[in-house]
């Protein structure tokens, strides 16, 4: 059977060969094109490895002229860095500072009396006073470890609360300011002041109190209301303050009674004084069944009557009596109605709000607090029991300064509230915090302990600082003159000197060898660089240090003989670490002058190593410098060559088509006439055998 061959599909011919073949030759342009645009993107990156490493020497130079260089710094060194340690600001005096410290800054750290493991906190709302800052919240009562939780979510670096394990089943909780001084000190005020009470963290303290409230003859009838609420019902008593009670300090209210009580101009002067009572309720007999029965059976007055004489009828007056009016409906029970009130001079109330507050679980007290300072216009406070089946109790009312006097003392204090005391100078001084930075010129104190003796802050140069920076200088430099001499000369021997490469650093940088070795702008700029090094900046007359070689940073700083090896002909700096050391000890203000000084007197530094490094290398790595302008020449011609390398890419395809269309047609020729001569040669064959 004779081979099937189908045109464009088949080899028979070795078509495919040729047109590879041919295709491979027409590729040598495109392979070429492609080359070159490898070339470009590998010297654009190049370009750009310099870009990043002459940036790198640029920061690390500004650095060394700047108003931030390291020259300026200072250290503080404490002889008692337990006591005292201090930091030195740039524009701080060289010398010492002798501190005595009294007693550091301290806060109020309060404990509570030992509570049980499962101590529960009763609800209420918490709140919390250090200086101006308050933290209040509503706590619904549970255990203990939630409501400290609860409270330090919410501190605010205010207050926080710790428990202290006291035995094995009994535990103390602390609570302390985070905020020291005299005046800030810890107030616990709503729920938290009267569980502080109850718990023995603070107790109350007689000092400086004012009370009133201790003579029945400063009590009054309630004001009239001009607004009754909906308890009141039609003959219910009138609240009056003539069966009140004075007994040892308390203060006892029967149901449907009340009082005024005047607060004197020497409370109401000061916004600063707090008034505060205690009350509590007890259930008594309710007075409502007691009352309709009364009014049920009083007795009916006949009418007055009339006289008449004539054509004149004269009314009577009715009698007298003095009964309440009668209910349209009989008297319910009034219960929780005990209100009190703040009085102002011109005649308002308004209601002082005790539902939020939380009974003593041991007296079962509630604490009312009152501000002067929420209530400028107070001169009285009212007091009415409402209730018909509720007697009030009330302590007598004190009032204080809580500026000057919280009223309250801490049982038993970690820590109290207080300034920081230190003597500089022959002067004592008081300061809120521990951080002082307004005693000593552009130096900050810490305050830690008291101590026993003077101590001695000495204040001297950062000569580390100025030491790491200047070894970061040269660092970076030597790194872009590496770079240059890599990128300028194809010497392999470049790349071996340079012993801190790892093996892929040098592997990448023998690809780089040589690259730009017809572009002398970097041999310009190499030389350019070495010569600012080198030079002479004689900043002042009779400068003592004027160059970098005379500080030990040179080509030839590690010696070397007489003559120079091949690596410091290359313009590498190094470092004489010994003689850097000496001359940082004794001329550090001369090394900074070197690197940035102002020659003409216009506050702008003008001149030495630093200025001159840095305009060289801003010229080549700036906005439109050098480097920017070589990577732009770069990409147009990438962008041409990728131009020319897709123009290249469809003639390609163009000609392999057509090839391939030619061989295709030139193969069904051939195949038909193959398929004549096998035609013709049955024929024979076959006339053969007849």
């Amino acid at each position: 059977m004779a081979e099937i061959s189908i045109p464009g599909v088949g080899n028979k011919y070795k078509t495919n060969d040729y047109i590879d073949a041919l295709i491979k030759k027409e590729r040598i342009p495109l392979t070429r094109e492609q080359e070159t645009l490898d070339r470009y993107k590998e010297q654009q990156s190049a370009w750009r490895g310099v870009n990043q490493k002459m940036t790198e020497l640029r920061e690390s130079t500004k650095a060394l002229y700047s108003y931030d260089n390291p020259f300026n710094n200072k250290l503080a060194s404490s002889s008692n860095e337990n006591a005292v340690t201090a930091e030195a600001g740039r524009e701080a005096a060289f010398g010492q500072i002798k501190i005595d410290v009294i007693k550091p800054a301290s806060t109020d750290r309060f404990i509570s009396k030992e509570l049980e493991k499962n101590a529960v906190v009763p609800q209420g709302t918490y709140t919390f006073q250090v200086g101006e800052k308050t933290v209040s919240f509503n706590w619904k009562g549970g255990k203990i470890n939630d409501f400290i939780t609860s409270l330090n979510r919410r501190g605010n670096n205010v207050v926080k609360a710790s428990l202290v394990g006291v035995s094995g089943n009994k535990q103390s909780l602390l609570i302390e300011s985070l905020k020291t001084g005299d005046e800030n000190n810890l107030v616990f005020k709503d729920a938290a002041l009267s569980y502080a009470l109850s718990n023995g963290i603070i107790e109350k303290t007689k000092a400086e109190l004012t009370e009133f409230g201790t003579d029945k003859g400063e009590f009054t009838n309630p004001p009239e209301e001009t607004t009754l609420p909906e308890v009141e019902q039609t003959g219910l008593p009138p609240m009056l303050a003539n069966d009140i009670e004075l007994d040892e300090g308390t203060i006892y209210l029967p149901p449907r009674t009340g009082f005024s009580i005047p607060v004197t101009e020497n409370i109401t002067a000061n916004d600063s004084e707090r008034i505060e009572f205690s009350f509590s309720l007890e259930d008594v007999e309710d007075i409502t069944e007691e009352i309709n029965e009364r009014l049920a059976t009083r007795p009916e007055l006949p009418d007055a009557g009339i006289a008449s004489y004539e054509e004149i009828t004269i009314q009577n007056n009715p009698s007298e009596t003095n009964l309440p009016p009668v209910p349209t409906e009989p008297l319910v029970p009034v219960i929780d109605a005990a209100d009190f009130y703040v009085h102002n001079a011109d005649g308002t109330e308004k209601k002082i709000e005790t539902s939020g507050l939380a009974p003593d679980p041991n007296t079962n007290e509630r604490l009312v607090s009152i501000s002067l300072k929420d209530y400028p216009d107070m001169d009285s406070i009212v007091v009415r029991n409402r209730n018909t089946g509720t007697a009030v109790t009330i302590t007598t009312f004190t009032a204080f300064d809580e500026k000057k006097n919280l009223g309250y003392q801490p049982v038993h204090p970690a820590s109290r509230a207080g300034d920081a005391q230190i003597k500089y100078e022959g002067i004592t001084i008081t300061r809120p915090t521990n951080t002082i930075d307004d005693v000593v010129p552009h130096v900050t104190l810490n305050i830690h302990n008291p101590t026993e003796k003077t101590e001695t802050i000495d204040i001297a140069a950062d000569k580390e600082a100025a030491k790491n920076a200047l070894i970061q200088f040269v660092g970076t430099y030597n790194q872009v003159i590496a770079e240059m001499n890599i990128l300028s000369t194809n010497k392999p021997e470049i790349i071996t000197e340079l012993d801190y490469l790892s093996p892929e650093e040098a592997e990448e940088a023998n690809k780089r060898l040589g690259m730009f070795q017809s572009d002398y702008s970097l041999t310009q700029n190499k030389t350019q660089m070495q010569s600012i090094v080198a030079a002479n900046y004689n900043w002042a007359e009779n400068a003592p240090v004027t160059m970098l070689s005379q500080i030990g940073i040179s080509t030839r700083a590690s010696g070397g003989g007489s003559g120079y090896t091949a690596s410091q002909l290359r313009g590498y700096l190094e470092i004489d670490e010994k003689k850097l050391d000496s001359m940082l000890d004794s001329n550090l203000d001369d090394i900074k002058n070197i690197f940035g000084y102002d020659k003409d007197g216009d506050l702008i530094m003008d001149s030495g190593i630093g200025v001159a490094l840095d305009k060289q290398i801003g010229s080549w790595v700036s906005t439109g410098g050098i480097i920017a302008n070589k990577n732009r020449g770069i990409a147009q011609k990438i962008t041409a060559s990728e131009a020319n390398i897709r123009r290249l890419e469809t003639q390609i395809d163009r000609k392999e088509a057509e090839l391939k269309s030619k061989y295709g047609q030139m193969e069904g020729t051939l195949n038909n006439l193959q398929g004549q001569a096998n035609s013709i040669s049955n024929f024979v064959n076959g006339g053969r055998q007849q």
